[in-house]
């Protein structure tokens, strides 16, 4: 355990040296904050009901990319040069050196996921009530902000895993990203299927809106995903060359 611990700080420890992985958490929380307030503003013009928290369920669909870019960030920056191979011969136990990744890409987007909702929910909350939106906008569900940076950090995840297996930035960033952005709005629509994509699944955690799947089991959905890549990157890094 205690050797985990030391790998995985070293492994924070360089991305938090990344400048891309660093300018990508910060103006994913920026961003956030940015489009909440703005959605908050044009509630309270409209004098429409809501609250902080459902501002920022509005903001996610538009946050979610940051967090592909975190994680994808945080596996794929040491396959552009030799840098892998330097760890390696730091760690040589590939096991070990895969979990310290995996759990410093996990606090990494977690952060990101939780430091966005945070301050989402502040820059609505505070902008509704300088623009003297009603008592309602102080009323929030934790559950549903926890929900969202939950399906956040979990998405985050999901490209890490993802990158792990693909070991190039940027088939790793175009595949996550089209799937965030492209092709799950557009199967949203065509079928009903789509709420097994991750990234649908996911959203069930603050947005229980299907029918079928519930935001229990629509987490255990972007799980499985993840186990699913996360093995493949797994079998992959155990048994192949850097």
């Amino acid at each position: 355990m205690a050797r985990l611990y030391g790998v995985t700080a070293a492994e924070l420890a360089k991305l938090a040296t990344l400048p891309a992985a660093v300018a990508s958490a910060v103006a994913t929380v920026l961003v956030g904050a940015v489009i909440t307030a703005a959605l908050a503003a044009y509630a309270a013009d409209q004098g429409s009901a809501g609250s902080p928290v459902a501002a920022v369920v509005q903001a996610v669909p538009y946050v979610q990319a940051g967090l592909v870019l975190v994680g994808v960030w945080a596996a794929a920056h040491e396959y552009a040069g030799a840098q892998i191979r330097t760890s390696l011969v730091a760690v040589p136990g590939r096991g070990l050196l895969l979990a310290g990744k995996t759990a410093a890409a996990l606090a990494a987007v977690t952060l990101t996921a939780a430091a966005t909702v945070g301050a989402s929910t502040a820059a609505a909350a505070v902008t509704g009530r300088l623009l003297g939106a009603g008592p309602v906008w102080e009323s929030a569900d934790p559950r549903t902000a926890l929900g969202a940076a939950a399906h956040l950090a979990l998405l985050g995840l999901l490209s890490h895993t993802v990158a792990l297996l693909l070991r190039h930035l940027v088939p790793a960033l175009v595949g996550m990203l089209s799937l965030v952005l492209i092709a799950s709005p557009l199967l949203g629509g065509l079928t009903e299927h789509a709420r097994w994509l991750p990234d649908r699944a996911g959203a069930l955690l603050f947005d229980p809106a299907d029918t079928v799947l519930t935001g229990a089991t629509g987490a255990l959905v972007l799980l499985g995903w993840i186990a699913l890549a996360g093995c493949a990157a797994a079998v992959r890094f155990a048994r192949s060359d850097p």
